[in-house]
């Protein structure tokens, strides 16, 4: 048999999903708990009981994909590599002056995190290249030996080099870098010249130091998993979901591991992208709940936002993209998503007024919500959603994770003791207030930015997304919500229809009234030849299979943050760039200013490997399903009260829609439909909720 299945894995903090696809689109999937002392480990564990399950050989995995939260979490937990930072002299406190900016503007006892290289490994090279580019002082080997010496008596394990205006002339920084890569074998040397030689000295310091904070534990981590893939059998290459929607090598990644921040995620959201390509739904908030965190992002016009920069490190609950100044940035190209801490993991406790509050802490993979019985004691929004009926009492994912009822109900009653208020009304109460927190992520990308929520549709993926879907639409007035095939696993499958995806970037510090087009194209051309080479080397030789988009980061003299247009081809490109980027100024800030001179901060390039053949299949069906029996089921409705619901699998549903409530169980997500809202089940096995009139 041919390498005729492609694997998706993603971790999150409580599941590790698995899902396996067939050429002709058949799904097969396994949810394990994740594993956090070492995430391979679960993996593996998933792989292995899938393959086994189904008698498949791990030699007919053709593509092996995975997403991971590792370099994320490996800056929350502060386990990253004891770094050393080599700069120019008298810039070594750059990442303790920052930016001024805090996530809590009048609190005075605010105090920003500790920088994650310690002061005393904060070394400096008398060296100074000027603005134009020009050596003012040259470089002396004797500054990289004494650097050299210090870090290897300290025991350094990574090192980043940042010098002063490296991004116009970056002869200084390649110099150290070798330099020290002779001298310290073994220890990852990372440049920001290599790695963002674009203008901002604090963003691209800090983007450098992350860097190399990470790199050598994702290195090891992807050493790790390649070794469990080969004891399996698995010889598919090793993919890694990247933050802005594409694919790449894990070696590659392993060098510069900021791409991944956002992988989990970005993996979702993708996958949104491409399923509303294919049933023709342009407008979409994807709301995506886990076991730890809920996200949400706006996709409109068939595509979603990229950020230039993201902060890690600041903590979930406060939002990366809606509470800037708590993390340490990253100028790596992100999809746009608001997160916070809400997920079926997230516990419930009373404040210090008695007042009840769900999250931002959670009980994660272990131990678990208390119903998991593995030995979690304080109530979690999925404790509360199994006392509400909306989950089956018995187990989850088809039995495999058995569950303890009675203990769910004991502590969420333990808990309304303490509000004062019944079980039920407890329970209810944390689901509400869960839906409260979400409901800031999903404002986060709509109505805080001018969009109206109502006129979108609801994406509802992750396990516990279309549990609270339709309570969190009514919230947000919106009407439609669409439930794919294997919603709770959707990022596992969303990789798997992304392409391979670089992206490069150049600085390019010139008025744009001072450059013509063969200037540009004498700019650009290295980026291309490099991007060009990085997807030969991956196996896309023929031209047709190779994609390229050149963008400009722009901004009016004198401003702080630049615009990203794509650059129009032809001879008359600058001209039509300049105007599309006067049109998106006016668009994202309110206003434009035609008189004023425009300049170019940075040239970057997306270059994408296309497969010959179709990414996503025609439509996506569940194989060897195991589907729950219809039975009537307690569930409670707020206000409606107590109704007994009936429970079928998805399959029961044709085009004609059924009017709620109802439950569809099956094995990784539960979907809730609330009176007064629709169901059906759309050509490509979609589940379809309208509220209101069918």
């Amino acid at each position: 048999m041919s390498a005729s299945y492609r694997l998706g894995v993603d971790i999150g903090g409580t599941f590790t999903d698995v899902v396996l696809m067939s050429a002709d689109g058949v799904i097969f999937s396994k949810k394990v708990l994740s594993t956090p002392q070492d995430y391979s480990r679960g993996i593996e564990a998933g792989v292995s009981a899938l393959l086994e399950e189904l008698g498949i050989e791990a030699s007919d995995i053709g593509e092996f994909v995975h997403a991971t939260t590792v370099a994320t979490n490996t800056i929350i937990e502060r386990k990253g590599a004891k770094s050393g930072l080599l700069t120019t002299k008298g810039f070594r406190d750059v990442l303790e002056i920052a930016r001024f900016r805090t996530p809590r503007l009048y609190d005075i006892h605010y105090k920003k995190q500790d920088a994650l290289v310690e002061r005393r490994l904060r070394l400096e090279a008398d060296e100074r290249i000027a603005a134009d580019g020009s050596v003012t002082r040259a470089l002396d080997d004797a500054d990289l030996e004494a650097a050299a010496a210090v870090f290897e008596a300290e025991g350094v394990e990574a090192v980043s080099i940042a010098f002063i205006n490296s991004y116009v002339n970056g002869e200084h920084e390649r110099r150290a870098a070798a330099y020290l890569s002779r001298r310290l074998p073994g220890v990852p040397v990372t440049a920001s010249v290599d790695l963002l030689p674009q203008l901002g000295e604090y963003e691209r310091t800090s983007t450098t130091v992350v860097n190399s904070y990470i790199r050598p534990v994702v290195e090891r981590y992807v050493s790790s998993l390649k070794a469990r893939l080969d004891r399996l059998g698995v010889k598919a290459p090793l993919m890694i979901m990247q933050s802005s929607g594409g694919v790449a090598p894990g070696d590659a990644v392993a060098r510069q591991p900021i791409d991944i921040i956002e992988s989990g995620p970005a993996a979702g959201v993708l996958g949104g992208q491409r399923l509303g390509e294919k049933i023709g739904v342009g407008d979409m908030l994807v709301f995506d709940m886990g076991g730890t965190t809920a996200k949400a992002t706006v996709i409109e016009n068939h595509a979603y936002a990229i950020c230039p920069e993201t902060e890690v490190g600041g903590g979930a609950a406060l939002g990366a993209r809606m509470i800037k100044g708590a993390g340490y940035p990253v100028q790596s190209p992100t999809i746009d998503i608001a997160e916070v801490g809400a997920g079926g993991g997230s516990i419930a406790a009373t404040d210090a007024a008695g007042g009840l509050i769900v999250g931002p802490r959670s009980a994660g993979a272990e131990p678990g919500p208390v119903a998991y019985g593995r030995g979690g004691t304080h109530p979690t929004v999925t404790d509360a959603n199994i006392v509400l009926g909306y989950l089956n009492p018995g187990a989850l994912v088809s039995g495999e994770l058995t569950l303890d009822v009675k203990a769910a109900m004991t502590a969420i009653s333990s808990l309304g003791e303490k509000v004062g208020l019944s079980s039920t009304d407890t329970a209810y109460g944390i689901h509400a207030i869960a839906d409260a927190t979400m409901l800031r992520a999903l404002r986060g990308v709509s109505s805080e930015k001018g969009r109206d929520p109502s006129q979108y549709t609801m994406l509802a993926i992750g396990g516990n997304g279309s549990v609270h879907a339709c309570s969190l639409a009514e919230a947000a007035g919106m009407a439609r919500i669409v439930a794919p095939p294997v919603a709770g696993l959707f990022s596992a499958l969303g990789m798997l229809f992304a392409d391979v995806e670089h992206q490069l970037v150049a600085a390019f510090y010139r008025r744009l009234d001072e450059v013509d087009a063969a200037a540009l194209r004498e700019a650009v051309a290295p980026l291309i030849d490099r991007g060009l080479g990085m997807l030969r080397g991956e196996g896309f030789v023929a031209p047709e299979s190779q994609a390229v988009t050149v963008f400009a980061d722009l901004r009016y003299v004198g401003q702080t943050s630049p615009l990203t247009l794509p650059i129009p081809a032809g001879d008359d490109g600058l001209a039509a760039l300049l105007a599309a980027f006067h049109a998106e100024h006016q668009a994202v800030f309110g206003y434009a200013s035609p008189g004023e001179a425009v300049q170019f901060v940075a040239l970057k390039l997306v270059c994408r490997g296309v497969s010959p053949t179709p990414r996503m299949p025609a439509s996506a069906r569940r194989g060897a399903e195991k589907t729950v029996a219809r039975h009537v089921r307690r569930a409670f409705f707020g206000e409606a009260g107590w109704i007994d619901t009936p429970v079928a699998p998805r399959s029961d549903l044709t085009e004609t829609p059924v009017l709620g409530p109802m439950i569809i169980e099956e094995y990784d997500t539960t979907i809730v439909v609330r009176p007064g809202w629709f169901a059906a089940r759309d050509t490509w096995n979609n589940v379809v909720l309208t509220r209101g009139a069918a």
